[in-house]
């Protein structure tokens, strides 16, 4: 298990060092000065072994000056190398990382809609955020110091054997037992870091959920609910950071016992040396100052370890959303040269993937002719909707076929087909923007006289044209601004603009007053002119014009016909929707 778990990281490893390819120029420039700083950090102990040797023997005042404005020359030279060094390494981890957010958000809009039926957009919305931001530090300002760590902990151990073999070789007897003891403590720490943000995305998803439906909240009171929720989520969070708090506090606690282990025995063994006068007292000074530095670059090193580690389990996660393959390609397939409009649903049969058992619909068959309108009726459950997410391929058929113009869907490019199809539904979802750049969504290129002409076709312009800001008015967020009239009526402006040859209605009106139901009716029916058109709706008013009516029961067509021939057997279940609908006026 943990032969594969590594091999994931190893490759999640490769897959951040190429995303950094792009910045190869901006990292060795940065890998340039990193160099020149550590250098210049690594000749601070010869210069106060000098300056001590100088004090202490000759006494010679311009040595000792000489040595000290020298000092004062390297820190000024190593600060402006450490400087741009961070820099360059910041920044060519932020241009990663902006890439690295691109593509993944890139990639899950490409995912099929079952995608997001079993992932919740607050967990995903953690992997954009919080995964990232883990991957932000590690790309930038933690490889940075991990680099410069290194080089002090190498060209220090270097030196440290230059200055003193015999100082060094108790050194060296230290670092195995703390590497090892790294080795082991980092795959503790990564898969506490695992379930560190994998608690956390729980609690964003709670975040989510709650500031999305606020009203609901507003409505029934709960928010001391949701802040009960929301903490406990947080708490479980706490739990998991507080154990790999407490991994990485017992790791850096073994090193720094076993770092001030070395100092003791060096000051010991040395001290032993300057009095035998094997060695003076700037060596020694010299050594001490070299071995602070390995031991502060490997103390550092041991905390960036912990930091990598939760840098690996977010790179896994976000590297498995970003190489899986969605189930429908949007991009592949055929497109159609012109398009009449006649759809086909033949014995098609079909269940949510996330609800295998449950069949929605059973050897469903339904015709809709070039320019004509079916109304699917029936009851809640039934599967009218769910004829609808199949037609705009949501999703795919367990079973039977959609033809369009003779084409199977399957064969067709689905970006191509849904530029084909308008959809206006009950809950029309408008983007916070303004009511022009809303219409637009239909069709971004079209002029400000289209969009205007859009509204008016819509009964739209009458009401936007009231507000102070006109077609530049913002909506707010999903178009809380507008009421459910204006929105429905936007919505179908949208769709008028897009000009589709394959219309879907569904519920449209349900929702509306009757002076925004008569209105949005008007528009409606100017939109269907021409186009094939499925209409979902229980409402009469809403249903009776249309060309056929097929009522659906348990996934399938139980009967069909205009209203006129339908309504006269009342015996009939569209006799008995209708007298249902009459009963609860």
């Amino acid at each position: 298990m943990d032969q594969v778990q590594n091999l994931v990281e190893l490759h999640s490893g490769k897959k951040l060092i190429a995303l950094a390819k792009p910045e190869a120029k901006i990292l060795v420039v940065a890998t340039f000065f990193l160099a020149i700083g550590s250098a210049m950090s690594l000749l601070y102990p010869q210069a106060v072994r000098s300056i001590v040797d100088e004090a202490l023997t000759t006494r010679n005042l311009v040595a000792v000056d000489r040595w000290a404005f020298l000092i004062f020359a390297v820190s000024a030279l190593q600060a402006g190398a450490a400087a741009i060094r961070y820099f360059l390494f910041t920044l060519a981890g932020e241009r990663v990382v902006v890439r690295l957010r691109e593509s993944l958000y890139s990639r899950l809009l490409d995912q099929e809609i079952a995608f997001f039926d079993t992932n919740r957009t607050g967990e995903l919305m953690s992997r954009l955020t919080a995964d990232c931001s883990v991957l932000q530090n590690a790309v930038s300002v933690n490889i940075s110091m991990a680099l410069r760590n290194l080089t002090g902990a190498l060209g220090g151990l270097v030196l440290l054997i230059y200055t003193s073999p015999k100082l060094a070789f108790i050194v060296l007897l230290i670092i195995p037992p703390i590497a090892g003891f790294a080795g082991a403590y980092g795959r503790k720490i990564r898969n506490f870091s695992k379930k560190s943000q994998d608690a956390l995305a729980q609690a964003s998803t709670v975040a989510e959920e709650t500031l999305s439906g606020v009203r609901t909240v507003r409505f029934f009171a709960q928010e001391n609910f949701e802040r009960r929720r929301y903490g406990e989520a947080l708490k479980e969070s706490l739990r998991a950071a507080r154990e790999r708090i407490r991994q990485v506090s017992l790791f850096s606690g073994f090193a720094s016992a076993f770092g001030y282990a070395a100092v003791a025995a060096v000051l010991w063994a040395g001290g032993r040396m300057v009095v035998s006068g094997s060695m003076s007292v700037g060596d020694l000074t010299q050594f001490l100052l070299y071995l602070m530095v390995v031991a502060f670059s490997v103390a550092a090193l041991g905390g960036l370890w912990g930091d990598f580690m939760s840098a690996l389990g977010a790179a896994r996660r976000v590297f498995e959303l970003l190489e899986r393959t969605p189930a429908i390609s949007n991009s592949s397939g055929r497109t159609l040269s012109s398009l009449e409009g006649r759809v086909e649903f033949r014995e098609v049969g079909f269940h949510y993937p996330s609800r295998e058992e449950v069949e929605v619909l059973k050897t469903f068959s339904l015709t809709i002719e070039p320019g004509k309108s079916v109304a699917l009726v029936g009851p809640s459950g039934g599967g009218k909707t769910t004829v609808a997410s199949l037609l705009v391929r949501l999703y795919e058929t367990t079973s039977g076929q959609i033809l369009i113009d003779g084409t199977r869907l399957t064969e067709l490019e689905p970006d191509w087909l849904r530029a084909q199809i308008g959809v206006v539904s009950q809950e029309p979802v408008l983007i916070s923007a303004s009511i022009s750049e809303n219409i637009r969504y239909g069709k971004p290129s079209a002029t400000d006289e289209e969009v205007e002409q859009a509204a008016r076709i819509a009964n739209a312009h009458e009401f936007v044209s009231r507000f102070p800001d006109g077609y530049a008015t913002l909506v707010g967020e999903r178009g809380i601004q507008l009421s459910g009239g204006q929105k429905q009526r936007v919505a179908i402006a949208r769709a008028v603009l897009k000009n589709p040859k394959i219309l879907i209605l569904d519920e449209a009106t349900s929702a509306l007053d009757t002076e925004s139901e008569r209105l949005v009716q008007e528009a409606l029916a100017r939109l269907m002119k021409g186009r094939s058109t499925l209409v979902i709706a229980h409402r009469l008013a809403t249903i009776r014009g249309a060309d056929t009516i097929a009522v659906i029961e348990n996934g399938r067509v139980v009967e069909s016909g205009t209203h006129a021939e339908l309504i006269k057997n009342p015996a009939s279940h569209y006799a008995g929707l209708i007298q249902q609908q009459m009963n609860l006026r």
